[in-house]
């Protein structure tokens, strides 16, 4: 006899997604000529021979079969631009005016994902391509009354609506980021004029760039990574849009200023992207412990000069390495200066530690895991500078802790001795190896803004 289920939980939500009125007809376009379905849209063609050789053979093949199945698709955003801009592309997007269903139904090595946005991911050799279904801006009609908060609250909260190509191109951040390349044709699709603002190494919005940056304020710190990873100008207007705008990123939702301030540390243009932040306001509300070091710089002595230096050792080791340095050596850089002066004399430099970063963790929800092996290394450092390794070499985070200190070395500019330090320490690393042992979340109780707080995540 079966067990009843009166005792199970309810089923999950499933993902939210809205069909607007008229939207069922859009998919009457399947079976259209090229200049048919786009007729009427301001379309702008370029015809451009991208080199067959840098685009992803998989990523090419689902092109190709969702326009052999009757859809329209094309290679869209980032990967386009990487490619005009004479880079390699890390990935490939889709963008086809099939639904995510439809996606699914014709490739068994795929799923359906995501709440807020709904597409398919097709899965190749190592690889995850990501194919959205063309979408549109939401629209929404708010009441007479209600018109002056309207206007004063652009945040988007719902963009999960489907469209129309040049509906899916407007809707973006960025000119440059709006531009589709149909593969067959070798034309570039622009409605946006993105292909002129890729030929002037510019960045500009779609549209207002304050009405832009009100709707989702992390667009401008996905400017920044564009100008500093690229070596693109900033449009003026939009620059003046983004100080701005500044205020509005204590808006958007902390885990995506978490994960973007690691994309501006990781992609090996580290320090133009913190002075980026730096100059325009912007770290000031995200990391204001940071930004009012570096604001006193003659107070410091000579501590912001080792900051931007310690930028250029991340920058340089990101490069030679050929990817990201692992997030804890990323952020323990970044906060190096200001984190070094809040435990100088501290008798417990990891309770003094946890005191600076709990109200860094607060704002930008940075993950307790990251924030607590940040201060665990920070109170092995003194010992492994010294050359005392001990137990410590039993810990998982013994490696990374090198990686920090190794860092700090080269900031700066350490002697031949401290080489030999860490050539010692990275032996004694791989002997221990076989013993190591993870590292478990500290439970004692810790002190902080007058109530006890357990440490650990």
């Amino acid at each position: 006899m079966g067990r009843s289920n009166d005792h199970l939980p309810a089923p999950p939500e499933l993902p939210a997604f809205r069909i607007e009125a008229g939207e069922r007809e859009d998919r009457a376009s399947i079976g259209l000529s090229s200049a048919e379905r786009h007729a009427g849209t301001g379309l702008l063609r370029h015809p451009v021979s991208l080199d067959e050789a840098l685009i992803d053979a998989d990523a090419a093949k689902v092109v190709r079969r969702l326009e052999r199945s009757g859809y329209q698709a094309y290679l869209v955003g980032g990967c386009v631009r990487d490619l005009l801009l004479g880079g390699k592309p890390k990935d490939f997007d889709i963008a086809t005016s099939a639904r995510p269903e439809d996606v699914r139904s014709l490739f068994r090595n795929s799923r359906v994902i995501g709440r807020r946005f709904r597409l398919a991911h097709v899965f190749g050799p190592g690889k995850v391509i990501e194919v959205a279904t063309f979408r549109r801006s939401p629209q929404t009609e708010a009441p007479e009354d209600d018109v002056v908060d309207a206007i004063d609250d652009l945040l988007i909260r719902s963009d999960n609506v489907f469209g129309e190509a040049h509906e899916d191109a407007i809707r973006r951040d960025f000119t440059m980021n709006a531009l589709f390349y149909d593969l067959d044709r070798r034309e570039v699709l622009d409605w946006c004029g993105g292909k002129t603002d890729i030929e002037r190494r510019t960045i500009r919005t779609i549209g207002d760039p304050v009405v832009r940056f009100r709707e989702d304020p992390v667009r401008i710190l996905r400017a920044i990574k564009f100008a500093a990873r690229l070596d693109l100008g900033i449009d003026a207007e939009v620059y003046d849009a983004m100080v701005a705008c500044r205020e509005e990123l204590a808006r958007a939702a902390r885990a995506r200023l978490f994960e973007e301030i690691l994309r501006l540390m990781r992609g090996g243009a580290a320090h133009r992207s913190m002075w980026l932040l730096w100059e325009m306001g912007a770290m000031a509300i995200l990391l204001p412990e940071l930004s009012a070091f570096l604001d006193d710089g003659e107070a410091t002595g000579g501590a912001g000069e080792r900051f931007w230096k310690r930028l250029d050792v991340i920058d340089q080791k990101t490069k030679a390495k050929g990817g990201p340095l692992h997030d804890v050596v990323l952020l323990s850089a970044l906060l190096a200066e200001p984190l070094e002066e809040a435990i100088a004399g501290a008798a417990d430099r990891m309770e003094a530690a946890f005191e600076f970063l709990e109200p860094i963790i607060e704002r930008i929800s940075m993950p307790r895991r990251i924030a607590d092996a940040i201060r665990r290394i920070q109170a092995m450092i003194p010992r492994l500078a010294q050359g005392k390794a001990g137990r410590l070499l039993r810990t998982e985070l013994i490696g990374i802790a090198v990686d920090v200190l190794e860092t700090e070395f080269e900031t700066r500019e350490a002697s031949a001795q401290s080489t030999e330090l860490l050539v010692k320490l990275r032996s004694e690393i791989a002997a221990a190896a076989p013993f190591a042992i993870p590292s478990r979340p500290i439970g004692r109780r810790v002190r902080y803004g007058g109530r006890a707080r357990r440490g650990g995540s």
